[in-house]
């Protein structure tokens, strides 16, 4: 019985580990990016309506990641693809005016941001977000094709910052829940 019991007392770093392991690893990667950067959510200069669009397509955006609206006097709002040309802000989807609004990005697909103030979305405040879903996304990573965020270039002052944390395994396209199971067992094995 003693022997029992010093055998899996000399285990149990070893389990601690597995599982720290394991919480690490199933870990889900998702981002938050900062619309507008330092200058938040405001309606772009005249000659640079394109901003945020410009700005959107340069990243890749996943499902679970998230946006931050930062704003003054202002609102958001998702709206469907005809309300986002027309610049209808009559029916929308989702609608925030609290100056601080995050959204998360719950499918993939477009979404259609725009300005709820009056005349803002035709100087070009508003968005196109495309989220991309998993089988599009595989082995390229959020944005620089290796499961990271990429280095920051000091860009929040351009609209280009983004936050967030990532763990990235060296899997090679395993799915971290099989991953996940296997090692579970394996630990469940070696207590015996």
């Amino acid at each position: 019985m003693a022997a029992i019991a010093m055998n899996t007392t000399k285990k149990s770093p070893l389990l601690c580990l597995l599982c720290t392991f394991l919480t690490i690893t199933t870990t889900v990667t998702s981002f938050e990016y900062q619309v507008g950067g330092a200058k938040g959510w405001v309606v772009p200069p005249s000659n640079d309506t394109r901003i945020y669009n410009d700005w959107a397509s340069e990243n890749r955006f996943l499902i679970g990641d998230t946006v931050r609206f930062r704003y003054k006097k202002d609102s958001v709002m998702e709206v469907s693809m005809e309300d986002y040309k027309n610049c209808n802000s009559s029916h929308p989807s989702y609608f925030s005016n609290t100056g601080d609004t995050v959204y998360e990005l719950d499918h993939s697909g477009p979404y259609y941001f725009i300005s709820g103030v009056s005349g803002h979305c035709g100087k070009g405040q508003r968005m196109i977000i495309k989220v991309l879903t998993t089988d599009q996304d595989a082995g390229k990573g959020n944005g620089n094709g290796n499961g990271t965020a990429p280095p920051s270039s000091g860009g929040e002052a351009d609209g280009h910052h983004k936050s967030g944390s990532a763990v990235t395994l060296p899997l090679g396209g395993v799915s971290s829940s099989i991953v996940a199971f296997g090692l579970a067992g394996l630990a469940a094995a070696s207590m015996f």
